[in-house]
């Protein structure tokens, strides 16, 4: 068996900032994590029309705003004045979609660990790994080891590994690929992030075997969680970290 150090942030993960306990990627889900009592979070990170790092999932403002159109159309002075936090509830008026600097302080000042995931929209692969690293290294510099890259865009990858070879990388895939091993070897990968539909107690004895952690996808069913835990993933994402815990030691 490839050595294994031992996976750097807590076990469960607050989904997008604070899954069902606030609207995504957003400073409130980070209070909301914090609350919980749960470690650390995932977000996703992508370039405004700016150029700015911030927090969205979506290429569009639709879902998750009250403005219209692509981030990577909408400058910083549209973006940061939308109001990301009516669509989940009303108590969350005026939240604004935040910048990446502003997301990592809160965490540090929480105490949360981070997932970032590297989001670019279509066709801004290299620019936007490039921003984000290099911004995600100047704001981590002080604890690398408390951040955790990870992208389905194996040309991000590339582009942090190159950029920030200290902190450490995720490939993220749905299902597991037949060249999963190779792909993170060329990707110099420290993790798999697996959809958790798509894992069983083989694939993560194999992963491991190999040296990598294995995080998943987006498990809310304490039970599921316990089964995967016990099956040995090092990391659960989940919109539920009020109810889903690590295992005991």
């Amino acid at each position: 068996m490839t050595h294994r150090p031992e996976f750097p942030l807590p076990a469960v993960l607050a989904h997008r900032c604070g899954g069902r306990l606030a609207p995504e990627n957003t400073l409130a889900g980070l209070a909301a994590t914090a609350e919980t009592g749960c470690g650390g979070v995932e977000f996703d990170v992508m370039l405004s029309g700016s150029g700015s790092p911030v927090l969205i999932h979506d290429e569009t403002l639709e879902r998750t705003t009250d403005g219209l159109g692509r981030v990577a159309h909408t400058p910083d002075d549209v973006l940061f004045a939308l109001d990301a936090g009516t669509w989940f509830d009303p108590r969350f008026a005026g939240e604004p979609v935040p910048c990446l600097d502003l997301a990592a302080a809160r965490c540090q000042a929480l105490g949360l660990a981070v997932n970032l995931e590297i989001k670019p929209s279509h066709g801004t692969d290299t620019e936007t790994a490039e921003r984000v690293v290099r911004r995600a290294r100047m704001l981590w510099a002080a604890a690398p080891a408390s951040v955790l890259l990870s992208s389905f865009s194996e040309r991000a990858l590339e582009v942090a590994a190159s950029v920030a070879p200290a902190l450490r990388r995720g490939l993220l895939v749905g299902a597991v690929p037949a060249d999963w091993l190779a792909r993170c070897r060329r990707l110099r990968a420290a993790a798999l992030h697996v959809d958790y539909r798509h894992l069983d107690a083989d694939r993560i004895a194999a992963v491991r075997e190999a040296g990598l952690w294995v995080v998943t996808y987006t498990v809310n069913d304490p039970e599921r969680a316990a089964r995967l835990f016990e099956w040995g993933v090092d990391c659960v994402i989940t919109d539920r970290p009020d109810v889903i815990r690590p295992p005991s030691p």
